[in-house]
C-alpha cells in the first residue's frame, strides 16, 4: 500500500504496516513531510534503514514525473522533469526499489481530440523520445519503469491509447503499465475484465481502489471499501495473480465524493484484510 494510507506519520505507518504484515513498501508522499521525489540523500538512507529494520523492502518510488501538461512545450517540460528524474536516480539508487512509477502525461486540452496518440504524432512527438530515454536511462541503473495512469486529462483514456502508447515507444520488457483501475475509470472507463485483459500484455502492476458507481450511470460517485465497490475487485485482483502480470498489488485510497452515512472507519485496514482473504496464499505474493 501507499506509505502515507496507515498514517500520515512516516514512522508510525511503517510500525502500522508492519504490524499488520505489510513488507513491501510504496514511497510516495508524507515522508518527513515530503514527497519521495525531494528526499534528500541523508533522508533516503535513514529511509532505507527504517524499513530494513522493520524487515520490509521497498517496491516502487511512486514519483511524480511526467505528471504535468505536455502543453508547456517540449522546452518547459524537459526542464522540469529532467530535474525530477536527476533526484529520482539519486534516491533510488539509495532505496533500490524494484520498479520506478511514471505517470501518464496530461494534456489541458484533452477534451479537443479523441486519440491522444494520433495528436502526439501531430503536435508532441517529442514525449515519445523523453518516455524512452528516461526508461533507458533507469533500466541501465537496474529499475523497471512503471507507467501509471492518470485520473485526470491525460493521454491514457483508453485502453487503445495506452496500448499504442507502448508501441509507440517499443520499450517492453524495460517499462510496463501500471493499471490504476480507478483512475481509468475517472476517464471514463468503467473497470471490467474485458478492460483488464485488454491491458493485461503490458501490465506490471496493478493499484486497486473501492468506489461506487452512480445509480443511474457507471460513472464513479462515492468513495468506498474495496469490499463495497461497484468493480470486480475479487475477481480481477485473483486474475492477476493468477495469470503472474503483478508480483505486487498496491493498496490506493478511493477518489469519489464522501457518501452520507457510509462507515469510513478503519477502512485502510479493511481493505488489507480484504485483500488478504480474496488472494490465493499459495501463490506467496507480497502485501
Amino acid at each position: 500500500m501507499l506509505n502515507s494510507m496507515p498514517s500520515s506519520n512516516f514512522e508510525e505507518s511503517l510500525d502500522l504496516m508492519k504490524a499488520w504484515g505489510v513488507i513491501a513498501l510504496d514511497l510516495k508522499d508524507n515522508i518527513f513531510g515530503k514527497r519521495v521525489n525531494d528526499l534528500t540523500i541523508i533522508e533516503a538512507e535513514k529511509v532505507a534503514a527504517m524499513a530494513s529494520e522493520r524487515g520490509q523492502y521497498v517496491y516502487c518510488l511512486s514519483t511524480t514525473i511526467f505528471q504535468d501538461d505536455i502543453e508547456k512545450g517540449e522546452t518547459e517540460f524537459t526542464k522540469l522533469h529532467g530535474k525530477r528524474i536527476e533526484e529520482v536516480s539519486t534516491v533510488a539508487s539509495i532505496l533500490k526499489p524494484k520498479v520506478i512509477r511514471v505517470l501518464s502525461a496530461q494534456s489541458s486540452k484533452r477534451i479537443s481530440f479523441n486519440d491522444s496518440i494520433n495528436y502526439l504524432v501531430e503536435h508532441h512527438p517529442w514525449v515519445f523520445d523523453l518516455y524512452q530515454s528516461t526508461i533507458e536511462r533507469f533500466d541501465g541503473e537496474g529499475f523497471t519503469t512503471m507507467i501509471e495512469n492518470d485520473p485526470t486529462n491525460n493521454l491514457f483514456g483508453a485502453p487503445k491509447e495506452i496500448l499504442s502508447f507502448f508501441e509507440k515507444i517499443n520499450c517492453f520488457g524495460k517499462s510496463k503499465f501500471t493499471y490504476d483501475a480507478q483512475n481509468l475509470w475517472c476517464m471514463g472507463i468503467f473497470p471490467t475484465m474485458k478492460v483488464y485483459e485488454q491491458l493485461k500484455p503490458i501490465m506490471g502492476y496493478l493499484h486497486v481502489k473501492g468506489g461506487i458507481k452512480d445509480s443511474e450511470s457507471n460513472e464513479l460517485k462515492w468513495q468506498s471499501s474495496l469490499e463495497d465497490a461497484s468493480w470486480p475487485v475479487q475477481e480481477m485482483s485473483s486474475q492477476a495473480v493468477a495469470d503472474g502480470v503483478t508480483p505486487v498489488i498496491c493498496l490506493n485510497p478511493s477518489h469519489g465524493e464522501v457518501k452520507p452515512g457510509y462507515n469510513y472507519e478503519n477502512i485502510v485496514k479493511r481493505d488489507l484484510d480484504f485483500m488478504k482473504l480474496i488472494l490465493d496464499k499459495k501463490n506467496n505474493k507480497d502485501f
